[in-house]
């Protein structure tokens, strides 16, 4: 992925990645901490950290200020992947390649390495090295995004919604715009809170984190139809399996691809006259469409 981008997400990557290495609690119990390592360390690709960097970035915060507040998010959605892997949520066997975390650990070592990762996340993202004022209302942003109203509340509504027949299109949008949208957009705004960003700069950037949101699961859910096992690490067609609702199997593979075009069009649309501070925000955006994985 990077090799396509602006070398400052390889960058600011790698930063992220060096901080993750070094997050989880010195006092967690063995178990527990190498549960936690499995999956945080397992690789992919860190794009909401880099999107708070960047954002933060661009509204004139120094990134390396608000280096642990990205990466709690990182933590935040490693938990999710870990809990949407359970058996009892997507039952899905691998991940990134890998054996699922509760494959390899159990499931109960599975279930409190994800709530250790949410929980922690929290005390991470409150060593970012700014105003309180500017940290608080980031750190109710991003509790809002991952919770009853925001990611777990979209989990539910997939769950409700698997099986079911009578899901239509306007659900869908609202049902991945809390799963998989939230975290992404709280990516993108938390990064300007904590910049302390105006607000008509916050509104520019949350718009276009709404629309790289959106473009991204329809996008996840075209790649659960096509894409190759190996390079996607985990098997396909499991939506399908599942009876799951998606984009694609509701208005077909094309035109999922065009309502994806679309809103990454009215992401790009939300960053026009930033200048060259949001280039990296309109490469991630155009390779939305782009990704393998």
């Amino acid at each position: 992925m990077a090799s396509q981008l602006d070398p400052l997400f390889a960058k600011r990557r790698q930063k992220v990645e060096d901080f993750l290495a070094h997050a989880i609690c010195a006092t967690a119990p063995d178990n527990l901490a190498r549960a936690m390592q499995y999956s945080l360390l397992a690789g992919g690709k860190r794009l909401r950290p880099v999107l708070c960097l960047t954002c933060a970035a661009l509204c004139g915060a120094d990134e390396d200020a608000v280096l642990p507040f990205a990466s709690a998010i990182e933590m935040i959605h490693t938990y999710s992947l870990i809990h949407d892997d359970l058996p009892a949520m997507d039952n899905d066997d691998f991940r990134r390649g890998k054996p699922s975390c509760h494959k390899v650990f159990g499931e109960a070592s599975a279930l409190l390495a994800g709530d250790a990762l949410l929980t922690d996340a929290f005390a991470c993202a409150c060593q970012a090295q700014v105003p309180s004022a500017q940290l608080v209302p980031a750190l109710a942003e991003l509790a809002k995004a991952a919770g009853s109203g925001g990611m777990a509340g979209g989990q539910q509504m997939d769950m409700d919604a698997t099986g079911k027949s009578d899901c239509d299109l306007e659900h869908l949008r609202s049902l991945h715009a809390k799963k998989t949208g939230a975290l992404l957009r709280a990516s993108c705004t938390c990064g300007a809170l904590l910049a302390g960003a105006g607000r008509a700069l916050y509104e520019r950037i949350a718009s276009y984190g709404e629309q790289l949101g959106v473009a991204f699961q329809i996008v996840d859910d075209i790649l659960d139809e096509v894409a190759d096992p190996a390079v996607l690490g985990k098997p396909v067609h499991s939506d399908r399996d599942q009876h799951k609702v998606t984009y694609p199997a509701l208005v077909g593979i094309e035109q999922s691809r065009l309502l994806a075009k679309e809103h990454v069009r009215q992401a790009l649309a939300a960053l026009e006259g930033l200048g060259d501070d949001a280039r990296l925000l309109a490469e991630l955006a155009d390779y939305t469409l782009e990704r393998v994985s």
